[in-house]
């Protein structure tokens, strides 16, 4: 029996010890794998000297801009009328009266009475003699003073000419109503007549041939928009287009009082786009017009994830060897800074977060 007790207390120190044994290997094994990995390598950049940019976005239509009224003046019955899209080009005939063209001529002046001779002195003969020369007729001396044009015998001999080629009755005279003096090119937008309407009543709307963005901008914030001024329209697929400032309108439209009128004063600005084959697949569309407000030329910038705040205040800029730099930002441009400071200089390896 003794000899039993023995041998159990035996085998009991040899389990204890196994045990021990393996907790010991186990720990060992553990004390290696969480060892202190690697220092991982920092992401770094470099200061550059580069031109940053300030810029302010505002929202606005692209189409043809301002829509405008024609109105027939004269007798006689509309007989034929143009489709919407079609574009007045001088010399061509925008609607039928009575079964025949009227035309296009442009300049300042309309017709307001017969030009039937040759000793009709005045701007409406100015008006003829222009559009005429235009379409490569002779028409004689011209005179520099529109008010002084005089209808001479090979101005009027022209007219005749001109008035059997587009169709119109070759009397080699021109009364009101004939032709629509327009002040340039422009297309037509909408028909308000019927044919077999009265022909002095209104025909048609009229707009631009050219398009352009109409952006109506706050009062407070027309002061960054200047006639002539570049700017970027953006359209709805991104896409950006170079485009001028081509009008700031001096009216200003709503009031003061934005709990009647649903928000501030507001002004008109047109943009015209560079390129109109750009925008010459949208029809009508917002978009985004991109206006820079400030710029500063050859500074020194790093990527803002370069930054580091300071706990006293301000910022500064990690070396790579864990020291730091303080600097003074300027312009924030996207996703670039501008940094100044002592012996801060282009081309030094910075930390930063990407």
């Amino acid at each position: 029996m003794p000899d039993r007790r023995v041998f159990l207390t035996a085998v009991a120190v040899v389990v204890a010890g196994g045990v021990g044994a393996g907790a010991v290997a186990l720990a060992d094994h553990d004390d290696t794998a969480q060892a202190a990995p690697p220092t991982p390598k920092v992401a770094t950049t470099r200061v550059v000297r580069t031109d940053l940019a300030d810029t302010q976005s505002f929202g606005g239509t692209l189409g043809y801009g301002g829509v405008t009224t024609l109105k027939g003046t004269g007798a006689g019955t509309v007989t034929k009328l143009p489709a919407v899209g079609a574009v007045a080009a001088r010399g061509d005939a925008l609607y039928w009266v009575d079964g025949r063209p009227v035309p296009v001529f442009f300049g300042d002046t309309p017709l307001y009475r017969p030009v039937d001779n040759p000793d009709l002195v005045g701007p409406d003969v100015a008006v003829v003699a222009a559009n005429l020369a235009e379409l490569g007729y002779a028409v004689g001396a011209r005179a520099k003073d529109a008010t002084k044009a005089r209808a001479n015998p090979t101005l009027l001999a022209s007219l005749k000419k001109w008035q059997d080629r587009v169709g119109m009755e070759p009397t080699g005279t021109l009364a009101p109503g004939q032709v629509v003096v327009l002040a340039g090119p422009v297309r037509v937008n909408s028909v308000t007549a019927q044919l077999g309407d009265p022909v002095a009543e209104e025909l048609l709307t009229v707009t631009a041939t050219t398009k352009v963005v109409t952006m109506p901008v706050e009062a407070g914030e027309v002061s960054k928009l200047t006639t002539g001024m570049p700017v970027t329209v953006v359209r709805p697929d991104g896409g950006n287009v170079p485009a001028t400032v081509a009008s700031v309108s001096t009216t200003v439209t709503g009031s003061e009082d934005n709990s009647q009128t649903g928000g501030p004063p507001k002004v008109e600005v047109l943009v015209t786009p560079a390129d109109q084959q750009a925008v010459a697949d949208l029809e009508s569309a917002s978009v985004r017009v991109t206006v820079t407000t400030e710029t500063h030329k050859g500074v020194l910038a790093v990527p803002v994830g370069a930054l580091v705040a300071l706990r006293e205040g301000g910022y500064a800029v990690q070396l790579p060897n864990g020291t730091y730099r303080a600097v003074t930002t300027g312009m924030f441009s996207r996703e670039l800074v501008e940094i100044s400071g002592d012996g801060v200089t282009e081309g030094m390896t910075v930390v930063t977060t990407s």
